[in-house]
């Protein structure tokens, strides 16, 4: 059992149930489909059908991580371009959500300005090492972060697992060495960054292997490729599928899932606990 985390005003009692996080992308070029932009009205909507569905975080991002193995690889855009896209939304959010509110980027200056506005939690893609300021950032709002394995190529040894657990327990010691709180780490395997689809299917049979590095486990299969290849179906038809994963990822030890199909997951997240965990939550 994990030891319990005030993000916000809430309370997350890690192995009491599974957390949903749930995704609003503010981009044109998200690989999901469902990328909002120019319209806060409409984030602001969803955003609340999300706290509304029993998502415990929303997660917001303004730049396309779609991954450059799977499709054709997509324009950077400055750290500039990517405040103008997520802080107008951050800013209407803080006033009506009570949950706690995640940035996905690997900017430094993204995340010093949505922690700024009130924003909890750094969720990067690179693991904080994209960026050399990034670091100093989250050390200085002792915020939690996600940690995420990612690699430009996918090239492994025999043992994946072993490979990805060991990228892992070096990056986050060494974040530790540099000041960041042991309790404020959250670790995330990677589905479909640097990864074949083989790979995504065997991180979700060995999942729990990570649970050795004695962090918080967050897997994000929503939507993704790999699902689309077994199914044979487009982004849009791929509900089922996630909802399989999520179950899966659920008993091999996952903590928090992040999808963006919050309503019907929370549901599968309920059950899935039930069972695995002997135990509703605090589902509301």
């Amino acid at each position: 059992m994990f030891e319990s985390l005030k993000i916000g005003t809430s309370e997350f009692s890690w192995g009491s149930k599974t957390y949903i996080m749930g995704v609003i992308n503010v981009t044109p070029d998200s690989f999901s489909g469902d990328g909002l932009i120019n319209d806060i009205d409409v984030v602001v909507e969803r955003a609340i059908l999300f706290q509304n569905a029993g998502a415990d975080v929303i997660d917001i991002g303004g730049e396309s991580t779609r991954p450059s193995i799977t499709y054709s690889k997509v324009r950077d855009i400055t750290w500039e371009e990517e405040v103008d896209r997520v802080m107008p939304v951050i800013e209407e959010l803080i006033k009506v959500i009570d949950i706690p509110l995640s940035i996905d980027t690997s900017k430094a200056k993204v995340a010093q300005n949505a922690l700024d506005a009130g924003v909890h939690i750094v969720n990067d893609v690179w693991g904080l090492q994209k960026d050399p300021d990034m670091i100093n950032v989250v050390v200085k709002k002792q915020c939690p972060v996600v940690i995420m394995h990612n690699k430009e190529i996918a090239c492994y040894s025999n043992d994946l697992l072993k490979d990805i657990t060991s990228y892992l327990k070096d990056i986050t010691e060494n974040l530790i060495l540099k000041g960041v709180q042991r309790d404020n780490i959250i670790i995330d395997p990677g589905i479909g960054f640097g990864k074949q689809f083989q790979h995504n299917i065997e991180i979700l049979r060995r999942l729990e292997e990570l649970k050795s590095l004695h962090f918080p486990i967050l897997v994000g299969t929503s939507r993704k490729s790999f699902i689309g290849q077994i199914l044979g179906l487009p982004v849009d038809k791929r509900l089922e599928g996630t909802a399989a994963t999520v179950a899966l990822s659920i008993a091999n030890g996952t903590d928090i899932v992040r999808v963006h199909d919050v309503e019907e997951i929370v549901r599968v997240a309920r059950v899935s606990d039930m069972i695995i965990r002997e135990s509703l939550g605090n589902y509301e």
